[in-house]
């Protein structure tokens, strides 16, 4: 392996990247992505495309996939710390409805690959994070589908994240432990539960 290492997580289908940095008193300088590296572990998926945003504390977004143009993704964190979670939508799967979830920072530089069959979210934890992803298929308006984030059939352990739920994914009444109130869109308020979830 040369400058970036791959995990398997205990799903199949989602892995660990860690890319190696050479820091000195200047700074650092690093391989963000290597497909020679990702091809001998046995990753040989194609970027389409990149996409960057920057959220506030207390934002989550998600859980988020395409239905009949599922993309494979690999995420990082540039400024900040998030909580990035994917649960397995894919039929069949002997880990159907399960989650597992990673902490991204600027200073870990840890990516996350998830592969095509997910949901995928975060929480942003730092007062902003700035979030990047390569995706394996374009984004295609409409086929756009969500998965609530608080469903408690999945069971997802948020960090820092105290509220109860109610019966549906509305942020109301959850917050983070320095009281900075959870932030959703109106859609991502409204996605159902697994029972309900769209399957690959």
């Amino acid at each position: 392996m040369g400058q970036i290492k791959v995990t398997k997580c205990p799903i199949e289908g989602l892995y660990i990247i860690e890319p190696t940095v050479h820091g000195d008193s200047r700074g650092y300088f690093t391989e963000t992505y290597n497909q020679r590296d990702m091809a001998e572990a046995g990753l040989n998926m194609v970027f389409v495309q990149d996409n960057q945003s920057m959220s506030a504390k207390g934002v989550l977004r998600g859980l988020h996939f395409q239905k009949e143009y599922p993309q494979g993704k690999l995420v990082r964190v540039i400024k900040g710390k998030v909580f990035d979670v994917a649960v397995d939508l894919r039929s069949g799967s002997e880990t159907y409805g399960k989650w597992f979830g990673v902490e991204l920072t600027e200073e870990n530089k840890k990516q996350f690959y998830i592969s095509e069959g997910f949901a995928h979210g975060f929480l942003v934890l730092s007062d902003t994070a700035e979030f990047c992803y390569k995706v394996t298929d374009f984004y295609h308006p409409g086929d756009e589908s969500g998965l609530a984030w608080n469903d408690p059939e999945i069971g997802i352990s948020w960090p820092e994240l105290k509220g109860e739920y109610k019966g549906s994914a509305s942020a109301e009444g959850y917050c983070l432990e320095d009281g900075t109130a959870l932030n959703l869109s109106d859609k991502d308020e409204k996605w159902p539960g697994l029972r309900d979830a769209f399957k690959f």
